[in-house]
């Protein structure tokens, strides 16, 4: 990174998941990037995750694009974006207009998903624009609707800590949304009275602070909150008052949802009676409750059902819109709620309007002085790339994001782009699986470049800032959108020439023929100067021109935004336990893990982001691996009607028995086949058009093996002739995991992995007794190149410390040895298996510093800084401090005993 004139702080917003945080970003001297939480932005107050911490570590250039690409060459802006307007324009005359589409990403900002909404429904007159935000938010937005007649959160982050009840349902808050559940945290230590209930299949690092959990089989949710709304009935614990004045439908939504039985409810949830009914008591004797939800609600097939459900139960209660009371959804992308906002749905129209509404389209259309309007919905993530598939869609622009690897049946995705006539990709990165199925590839800005606002999952927007400037040819996406307008005949809705000029016609939409009608008002920011937009501070919706008509929350006294203002009870029957088949007996999960971000492009570029999980896994019961022969560190294959994947096995009973868990990060740019939602069935929401990715049939095996290998590589290694692989960046160079179902020379491997080119390395190697017991270093100059370590069984060998050798400059005769050895010397303990990716703290230090004395989260924080940024890893912490101290325990005192 170039160095810099002067020292710098910008303030700014993380670029990851739906909380929302505010950074403070100083350019130093030198070029570098330090990284701090905002004390004064009003979702963070200065907390940061480990991904925001670590965010001054991915800004590097040595993987960006920096230059337009046609056909795979370099090529100037000018005749890439020419290109572009042609095939579209050629498309939409020979074919209409829903020959086209864009897929864009909840990566991007507020003003460039305006720009590409008002593009493509407004001028090319398709509703073709649908987002990843498909994947992760959309059953949520239908639920919303359904309910309310908008899309509106009605409750706040403040709601989560004033509450004396948080049920946090499919949502695992601690490694999904950690500074929100760090407030949680905060929030229950200072209010004895609080109590947390999280209901999710799994035992996740979220169920440290549960009083209750409850682990219900998969999507058994609607049974379990219509037996709670039932239960709220029959037990006099209904607002009567609240269900007349303000709400339709509850008669309806009462007799669908049947009796309180609790056994039957038991039977169907797969529940222990006692924990409903205690559950239940808790939601009627608790006015301030609050329902947090998240992708375990909405990546589901009944998932819009789920959403419904719940809400049902807080407009039964009048629990909604006060402080500490309400449903909350939580967003999984840091502007996917900017995207709801301007309309960047396929079924949606600008300022959370309906696209099926007529007065809406007119207006949309009036405002904009646009040629057509979208009269009808667009085709929603899964269906569009189907019609890609099929032909129907002959130009596509993709943005922000890799459906090869985010979409369900990815393998056929990536069959349906390689057929695909036109392909456009904006990226920023070249390691992205996108990057192959691109006939124009645009060069776009990153974070720390881009300039604009995002919305949070609190109604809160925030100014991204850029304070690096423009690498290469770079553009931002809005500026790409709108060359490409522009050159489509359309220069008069498209003269922008700044981001601060979209988001005051942004705003200036929202208020248009207002009044109160429609819940999206942001009228104060349309006459925001360029001076006020540089310098805005967090602001959260509704922000009218008047503001002394803004409000924190909506529907305390009703006011909803149906036709007849009465929210919707809306009601839904729960279906049958869906089955698995003979040949798929399992069922297959998929999520987050602590420290990654979707593909990890980003998060993949910093060692201490990749340390905790460096490859992928499947997390498999104990009584299922029994069953098929699997132990941990095995390379299992999880397979489904629709593709594989390859991965590790890890044994543990915090999932069910019968279903297995694969998260969802890994692409072919660091596994060889680690992408599993190719895998994950194509079925979707009827409601939403969310797929169901929580739930597919899946057969696992181990798979034979002849060999295992670990590698640290100073250099990353292009070509890895091995059946399994996953590679990870280190500091000082690279980690890798390897296996083989057939025989090699394994030396011969170490050299081609080694990459040992610009002269010949000195080597030690170290063969043992069995066959592909070997090991084998390299150095140069004194610096070690590669050490490889192969064994016939996965291979046991000390990751941390292996992974530090890269850092040692210099290797005595001695300490060469050791590095065969596989083990640290005496002086040099090994760290164990990484726990604090903030502070870089390892199992063996955590343990040890219990064993000393330190028997609390608290006391190791003090004693080794472990748990005490993020917090992220304080469930894990105490696991270990309580391992500590059954030790402990189970030790008799050998003077005592005699």
């Amino acid at each position: 990174m170039a160095a810099h004139l002067e020292e710098t702080t910008v303030k700014t917003t993380c670029p990851y998941c739906g909380v929302g945080c505010g950074v403070l970003a100083t350019r130093k001297k030198d070029g570098s990037v330090l990284i701090a939480g905002d004390p004064d932005h009003p979702s963070n107050f200065g907390r940061l995750c480990s991904k925001g911490s670590a965010l001054g570590e991915t800004l590097s250039l040595d993987d960006r694009l920096l230059v337009p690409e046609v056909a795979g060459e370099p090529a100037g802006w000018d005749a890439a974006l020419d290109l572009v307007a042609e095939k579209f324009s050629e498309a939409v005359k020979e074919h209409g207009p829903d020959s086209v589409a864009f897929y864009v990403s909840g990566q991007i900002l507020t003003e460039d998903y305006y720009v590409a909404n008002k593009l493509m429904k407004g001028y090319i007159g398709s509703a073709n624009i649908d987002t990843n935000s498909r994947l992760c938010m959309a059953s949520s937005v239908a639920g919303h609707r359904r309910a309310f007649g908008s899309d509106t959160v009605p409750g706040t982050y403040e709601d989560l800590e004033t509450c004396d009840l948080l049920v946090l349902v499919g949502s695992n808050l601690a490694w999904c949304h950690p500074v929100l559940f760090q407030r949680v945290e905060v929030a229950k230590a200072a209010n004895p009275e609080m109590r947390v209930v999280v209901i999710d299949p799994r035992e996740t690092a979220t169920c440290a602070i549960a009083d209750l959990h409850l682990a219900l089989k998969p999507d058994k949710d609607v049974a379990l909150f219509n037996g709670l709304l039932a239960f709220l009935s029959e037990n006099r614990a209904l607002n009567t008052g609240y269900i007349e004045r303000h709400t339709q439908g509850f008669d309806t939504a009462l007799a669908i949802a049947g009796k309180c039985e609790i056994n039957r409810i038991a039977d169907e949830t797969g529940l222990p009676p006692q924990d409903i009914a205690l559950f239940y008591t808790m939601v009627a004797r608790t006015e301030k409750t609050v329902t947090v939800y998240s992708q375990g609600v909405n990546q589901s097939v009944v998932g819009t059902d789920k959403v419904n459900a719940i809400i049902n139960t807080h407009l039964a209660t009048g629990r909604i819109g006060k402080s500490g009371m309400g449903p909350f959804s939580v967003t999984g992308q840091p502007n996917a709620m900017g995207g709801r906002e301007v309309g960047g749905l396929a079924n949606m129209l600008a300022s959370h309007m309906a696209l099926e509404n007529a007065d809406h389209r007119k207006l949309v259309q009036d405002f904009w002085q646009s040629p057509v309007i979208a009269d009808r919905q667009g085709l929603k993530a899964v269906e569009l790339f189907k019609a890609v598939k099929n032909g129907t869609i002959k130009a596509l622009w993709v943005m922000a994001t890799s459906p090869v690897d985010s979409l369900p049946d990815a393998d056929e995705v990536a069959e349906a782009l390689e057929e695909c006539p036109f392909v456009v990709v904006s990226e920023v990165t070249r390691n992205a699986d996108m990057v192959a199925y691109a006939d124009v590839l645009l060069p776009a800005a990153a974070w720390g470049e881009k300039d604009g606002t995002v919305t949070n999952s609190e109604r809160r927007i925030s100014r991204q800032k850029s304070f690096l400037d423009l690498p290469g040819e770079v553009k931002p996406d809005w500026w790409q959108l709108t060359e490409v307008a522009k050159r489509m005949g359309f220069d008069a809705g498209f003269s922008y020439s700044k981001p601060s000029e979209i988001l005051r016609e942004h705003a200036a939409l929202s208020a248009y023929q207002n009044n109160g009608s429609r819940d999206f008002d942001i009228g104060a920011l349309k006459t925001l100067s360029d001076e006020a937009y540089e310098e805005m501070a967090p602001v959260q919706w509704p922000l009218p021109y008047d503001r002394s008509q803004a409000k924190d929350r909506f529907f305390a006294n009703g006011g909803f935004y149906t036709p007849n203002k009465l929210a919707q009870f809306v009601a839904v029957e729960a279906q049958p336990i869906r089955q698995t088949e003979r040949r798929y007996p399992l069922t297959l999960n998929t999520g987050r893990i602590r420290d990654q971000w979707h593909t990890m492009t980003r998060t993949g570029k910093t060692g201490r982001l990749t340390s905790h999980i460096a490859e992928p896994f499947a997390e498999i019961h104990p009584e299922d691996a029994e069953a098929y022969g699997i132990a941990a560190a095995d390379i299992v294959e999880v397979r489904s009607l629709y593709g594989k994947v390859l991965v590790r096995a890890q044994i543990t009973d915090r999932g069910q028995k019968g279903v297995v868990f694969v998260p969802m990060h890994w692409t072919d740019q660091l596994s060889s086949r680690g992408r599993v939602d190719a895998v994950i069935a194509p079925e979707t929401d009827p409601v939403s058009g969310q797929p169901g990715l929580k739930f597919t049939p899946v057969a696992i095996r181990k798979v034979e093996m002849a060999w295992y290998g670990f590698a640290v590589l100073s250099e990353k290694p292009n070509d890895i002739p091995a059946d399994y692989w996953a590679l990870a960046p280190v500091d000082g160079g690279w980690r890798l995991e390897m296996a083989a179902t057939r025989e090699m020379d394994l030396k011969e491997l170490s050299i081609h992995l080694a990459g040992n080119s610009g002269g010949q390395p000195e080597g030690l190697s170290v063969v043992g007794s069995q066959a592909h017991s070997q090991r084998f270093a390299y150095w140069k100059d004194r610096h070690l190149q590669a050490a490889f370590y192969f064994s016939p069984e996965p291979v046991e060998v000390s990751r941390q410390w292996a992974c530090g050798l890269l850092k040692d400059q210099d290797f005595s005769s001695v300490h060469r040895v050791q590095v065969l050895a596989g083990r640290p010397a005496g002086d040099r303990p090994d760290p164990g298996a990484l726990v604090c990716a903030c502070f870089g703290v390892g199992r063996s230090e955590i343990l040890a510093s219990a064993e000393a004395g330190a028997q609390s989260v608290q006391a190791i924080g003090s004693c080794i800084k472990a748990g005490t940024n993020c917090g992220s890893c304080r469930s894990e912490i105490q696991t270990i401090v309580d391992e500590a101290l059954q030790e402990t325990r189970s030790t008799p005192d050998l003077a005592k005993t005699g």
